[in-house]
């Protein structure tokens, strides 16, 4: 008996690990795809970073949550697992993302100078950040369901603002970095719109097979070890799904294009939360425990030291990115308490 539930845990290591790595592959085969869809349709390198590149780099997030909540039904752990990956996200993105790019700037420039940022493009992303995941915490505390979807349209409307102001600000710089090559077409140096749309709609399959895989893997896990879904999910799946993505941010440092750096983490984080948790709001009950609010709560905390640096400063300095490293261990201490009462 002991036997088979080793080999049944293993199997279930074995689905997620692939899994995970069938959303990475989606994703950037997704995100690649993304990149020359912007170019073909002449949007600036600032909207495909901060819009196009962001939607691309939530859709593992986003697929968790919607396969977790429709594909168990009614029952807690789908909701539990979709929040998890939901809050998952913009709280990797401003704790340990951060800190990784602080860290990087610090060791390629030997030196804790300014990053060299347009502070406006930066400040605006952080703004509506703080704005939209504030919206998004307070929902957990409306009593009814039509109070919770109306700040689920708002928070999908502000993130409409936010595109319109990425898309004004942009009408001017429409330069774009070199592109890899499109993966399903790489002897070809100016391909097709059609051919661009067939790479992002497989990309799109995979992540949803992934994503499916990964959600009838987690539950098992989480079972075996003692650790509530939730938990696994909020911390396994963005760390596995968008850091990755998020390296380009250690290249676009080393090349000293810093705006391009924090501009792919904080674009990412306005997306992340506003509108894959108005999903949240709509599809679950959306009662935030108080792990998932600590969760929360330090998210807003670590984006709130950048911003605030901005608003007075002017500037991010590395070290001060790094604090971002402490908010997630802050989390961590956070969780082994709980799982040892």
């Amino acid at each position: 008996m002991c036997e088979q539930k080793g080999e049944e845990s293993l199997r279930d290591i074995a689905v997620l690990l692939v899994s995970l790595g069938v959303i990475l592959i989606g994703a950037e085969a997704f995100t690649n795809g993304i990149e020359w869809l912007g170019q073909r349709l002449k949007l600036g390198a600032g909207a495909v970073g901060s819009i196009l590149a962001a939607v691309g780099t939530a859709l593992p997030e986003t697929m968790v949550p919607i396969i977790a909540i429709f594909g168990m039904g009614k029952g807690t752990e789908g909701a539990d697992i979709g929040i998890g990956a939901i809050l998952g996200a913009p709280f990797m993105l401003a704790t340990l993302a951060f800190f990784i790019a602080g860290f990087a700037a610090l060791v390629f420039r030997r030196t804790n100078r300014p990053l060299q940022l347009e502070a406006k493009v930066v400040r605006r992303d952080l703004r509506f950040f703080l704005i939209v995941y504030s919206m998004a915490i307070f929902a957990s505390f409306l009593s009814s369901r039509e109070l919770k979807n109306g700040m689920a349209c708002a928070l999908v409307l502000a993130y409409g603002v936010y595109v319109f102001q990425t898309l004004r600000d942009g009408k001017n710089g429409c330069k774009h970095e070199k592109l890899a090559p499109l993966y399903v077409a790489r002897q070809t140096q100016n391909p097709t719109s059609f051919i661009i749309l067939v790479q992002i709609t497989i990309a799109l399959v995979a992540i949803v097979v992934g994503a499916h895989g990964f959600v009838n893997a987690v539950r098992p896990i989480a079972v075996a070890i003692g650790v509530p879904v939730f938990v696994l999910s909020l911390i396994i799946t963005p760390i596995a799904t968008e850091l990755p993505e998020k390296f380009n941010s250690v290249l676009w440092i080393r090349r000293g294009k810093d705006t391009l750096a924090m501009g792919n983490l904080t674009g990412a984080m306005v997306f992340q939360s506003s509108v894959i948790p108005a999903i949240g709001i709509a599809l679950t009950p959306w009662k935030l425990d108080t792990l998932a609010l600590s969760s929360a709560l330090l998210a807003l905390g670590s984006a709130m030291i950048p911003y605030i640096s901005l608003r007075r400063k002017g500037v991010i300095y590395p070290s001060t990115l790094l604090i971002g490293g402490v908010f997630y261990l802050l989390f961590i201490l956070t969780i082994y308490r709980s799982l040892n009462r």
